[in-house]
């Protein structure tokens, strides 16, 4: 029976992405939703992508952009580079590419292009990296930074009062357009939380790969949990963005 199963940030953890998906059991008939962040922190941040062009071929896959991915790919592309990409993992992705040829990267660049801002299924189930903010839903977003930087989603829905439901007049309009919202981008361990993380109609699937979490994958419809190891002991001898 095939699966629609939503993966977290991954921030070059290939090793544990390998040991996840071998622990999903996965077949061909799996579709494979991607929430973005794909590099900078592990040392396998290229090798990463590679991969997942890859995975591509052998299982239908949708690929979110994520914030380090749009940053990633202006530093491909244009040289683009600043200090504080630098220092949050930027620099484990120029150094994962040292060794790339011209035309890998090429590759590589169109693979960050294709990516999707978001992506809505048949059952009203929503798909972004971090967040929108148009009370009218993401397809009436002014500026489409916000759908991989975004927080006011997450931070809005954290602080909610759970007796607020949907219909009441103050329940937020944002949430009212899907059934389901999934995301990343925000870890859950900063919540003291190391599985997907469930508030309101959102799920928050980025379990903090990037620092000492593992990477997460969610089936949408049976809502069975699959997670790596934590990354870091793939890495032993790196800092990841710790």
């Amino acid at each position: 029976m095939s699966r629609k199963l939503v993966i977290g940030d991954l921030h070059g953890g290939l090793k544990a992405l390998i040991q996840l998906l071998e622990r999903v059991d996965l077949t061909p008939d799996d579709t494979l939703i991607f929430l973005g962040d794909y590099v900078d922190g592990w040392s396998d941040s290229a090798n990463t992508v590679t991969y997942l062009i890859n995975l591509a071929r052998q299982n239908s896959c949708i690929f979110i952009r994520g914030n380090h991915d749009d940053l990633a790919h202006k530093w491909l592309e244009n040289g683009d580079m600043n200090q504080k990409w630098l220092e949050h993992g930027g620099q484990s992705s120029i150094d994962a590419y040292r060794n790339f040829t011209k035309e890998e990267k090429e590759e590589h660049i169109s693979f960050f292009k294709d990516m999707f801002n978001f992506y809505k299924d048949e059952e009203e189930r929503l798909f972004v990296h971090a967040g929108f903010t148009n009370l009218h839903g993401p397809d009436y977003e002014y500026h489409e930074t916000g759908f991989y930087w975004d927080r006011t989603l997450w931070e809005m829905v954290l602080s909610m009062d759970e007796k607020i439901q949907p219909g009441d007049l103050y329940y937020p309009r944002r949430l009212e357009h899907f059934t389901e919202i999934y995301i990343g981008h925000t870890p859950v361990t900063r919540i003291g939380m190391t599985h997907p993380y469930n508030k309101a109609n959102i799920w928050n699937v980025d379990t903090g790969a990037a620092f000492k979490g593992p990477i997460s994958a969610v089936d949408v419809d049976t809502k069975e949990v699959f997670q790596s190891d934590p990354v870091h002991t793939f890495y032993p001898d790196e800092k990841g963005r710790n």
